[in-house]
């Protein structure tokens, strides 16, 4: 199957040789003071809703069942019916061929469908074929399309054909969000991880997202500093806000906090939103339901009582 066409001027791709290098020692540090980190009592649930706001439930094997994703549907929409006042999700996250089951049970409810698509995970297809699983996932109704990079071509340094690929998927999309995995644990350094990011942003990205969740490390807090430091200095440059998902390794409440610390001290109060920031972690909702519960009662409800995702 032939390639289409590319239709991107080269002068768009941005010149990844000029992006600075990373400072991986004070990335370290800084991120450690925001693991010390502490906030108490009402403070502390409103950063847990806000969290439990911002979550991409999601289901990507190759068991998946009709019946599988329409129960993380109703999951979505009665997180936990005792406990007053919670937000819903942001998303529901499902492979392309089940994008319509998605759409079907989330009718109502103001709960986004994403779907993973360009091969995912590993990206290892044809344009072609990307772009086809691209136009099926939006055509059933996803409002969210999660794309992965090419990594061994970034690796190669073809950087060009990176760019051209992010856009024409972004093409693809219409009107659903993209958001484009970098994969970081493949990138191997964070001045990698640093040149993705400016790279995705560049070529159209509304977000850019750490990991599949397939390949570890997966979300770390010094890569997602790096990345949201590259979404602080896109945004000075273009006056153009892109989110940001960390996805894969995040399942406690207090690591959630500590996430959305730094995201607060990076970029501050606009990216406080799920609009702009995602967590793609099915477990984290548990334990953050937990927490809310025990804020409410001064007890830890059993884990049994909630489903496994």
């Amino acid at each position: 199957m032939s390639e289409p066409a590319l239709h991107v001027k080269p002068s768009l791709v941005p010149d990844l040789n000029r992006v600075p290098p990373v400072d991986e020692v004070g990335v370290i540090e800084r991120t450690t003071r925001f693991c010390k980190r502490s906030i108490k009592k009402d403070s502390k649930i409103e950063a847990l809703k806000l969290a439990l706001s911002m979550i991409d439930l999601t289901t990507l094997e190759g068991q998946d069942t009709p019946g599988k994703v329409r129960q993380l549907c109703q999951k979505a929409i009665h997180l936990h019916d005792t406990l007053d006042d919670l937000p819903h999700v942001a998303a529901v996250c499902v492979y392309p061929t089940m994008v319509g089951v998605a759409k079907n049970a989330l009718t109502g409810h103001d709960i986004n469908v994403a779907s993973v698509a360009t091969a995912f995970p590993s990206g290892m297809a044809p344009r072609a074929v990307k772009l086809e699983d691209t136009r099926m996932a939006v055509g059933d109704g996803a409002d969210e399309i999660d794309m992965v990079i090419s990594r061994g071509a970034f690796l190669q340094g073809e950087y060009g054909l990176v760019f051209e690929e992010i856009a024409a998927i972004k093409e693809a999309c219409g009107d659903a969000h993209l958001k484009v995995i970098l994969e970081t644990g493949e990138l191997g350094t964070l001045d990698r991880v640093r040149r993705a990011s400016v790279l995705a942003m560049h070529a159209g990205a509304d977000f850019i997202k750490t990991s599949t969740g397939k390949i570890q490390p997966a979300a770390t807090m010094p890569v997602t500093l790096v990345m949201l430091q590259a979404i602080r200095d896109y945004y000075y440059e273009t006056d153009r806000r892109v989110g940001m998902k960390p996805a894969g390794g995040i399942s406690k409440a207090k690591q959630a906090i500590q996430y959305l610390v730094m995201l607060h001290e990076t970029l501050g109060n606009d990216w406080m939103t799920p609009d702009l920031f995602r967590f793609g972690a099915s477990s984290l909702a548990n334990d953050v339901l937990m927490q809310l519960q025990k804020q409410k009662t001064g007890a830890y409800q059993s884990a049994d009582y909630f489903s496994k995702d």
